[in-house]
């Protein structure tokens, strides 16, 4: 349940920031309401996992989560501009901090203590950056699919999305490698055994090779440009994406 708890809060930070990155000028006021009412049902689902799962008033950061998500998708609604881009980053403040302190509580079970504020913050920093790659491809992939609704909208903003989760990622890669090597690199996961080494090449295999590749051909589609082309090729990112970070959240648990 933990884990779980973990993923809805990563992804629902991911999306919220990937939002606040989006050019509000230039894609339709009903894409960030629709999207912040996902955030919403990320959230709520995380509070009410939150009280079976973490001590203390935890779930009150996913909870009042839900309730700004809720209040930028009327904003959204209403078109007010400035206070719909407030309110999410004010959702993704909150999610981030319920992401901090579920890496924290795992690194000392049971009580999130000062003595926790040690090593546990290499852990916040991986599991920030997971979900930014795993809501940023959501993200491109949601707003490709926007186009069928506002077939007017440029495709150039779509192209920046996507280069932006390949930013993401890239910095993703850096960090794992250094996880790899500290950890005494590809021997790490023979020596744990078979299923330990599935998890770490479909780790490797759907999160770090494979997505990177499905972003760069969603991205050379648009030069065509075909958005329902690439928004195809970014439903199968989408996959790559959050099956590569389950199973390193797996890993992570495991270690």
């Amino acid at each position: 349940m933990r884990l779980l708890v973990d993923f809805l809060c990563r992804f629902g930070w991911g999306l919220s920031i990937a939002l606040v990155l989006t050019p509000a000028a230039l894609v339709p006021a009903g894409f960030f309401r629709v999207n912040m009412l996902v955030v919403l049902g990320l959230a709520t689902f995380a509070a009410l996992l939150c009280g079976q799962s973490l001590p203390g008033l935890v779930w009150l950061l996913p909870a009042a989560a839900a309730v700004t998500a809720w209040m930028a998708s009327i904003a959204w609604y209403a078109e007010r501009t400035r206070a719909g881009v407030v309110l999410c980053v004010a959702t993704a403040a909150l999610l981030a901090v319920a992401t901090a302190l579920v890496q924290l509580d795992q690194a000392t079970p049971g009580a999130v203590t000062a003595s926790s504020f040690g090593g546990g913050w290499a852990g916040v920093g991986v599991a920030l950056l997971s979900g930014l790659v795993t809501g940023l491809t959501v993200h491109a992939m949601l707003l490709g699919h926007w186009y069928l609704n506002a077939p007017g909208m440029r495709v150039d903003v779509l192209r920046r999305m996507i280069d932006v989760a390949l930013v993401a990622w890239g910095v993703q890669l850096v960090v794992s490698l250094a996880g790899a090597l500290l950890a005494g690199g590809a021997t790490a996961g023979v020596s744990g055994g078979p299923t330990t080494l599935a998890l770490v090449s479909l780790r490797w295999l759907a999160g770090l090779a494979g997505l990177p590749v499905l972003l760069w051909l969603s991205r050379k589609t648009l030069d065509i440009p075909n958005t329902q082309s690439a928004t195809g090729i970014l439903y199968v990112a989408c996959l790559a994406a959050i099956l590569g970070e389950l199973t390193a959240q797996l890993l992570a648990v495991a270690a």
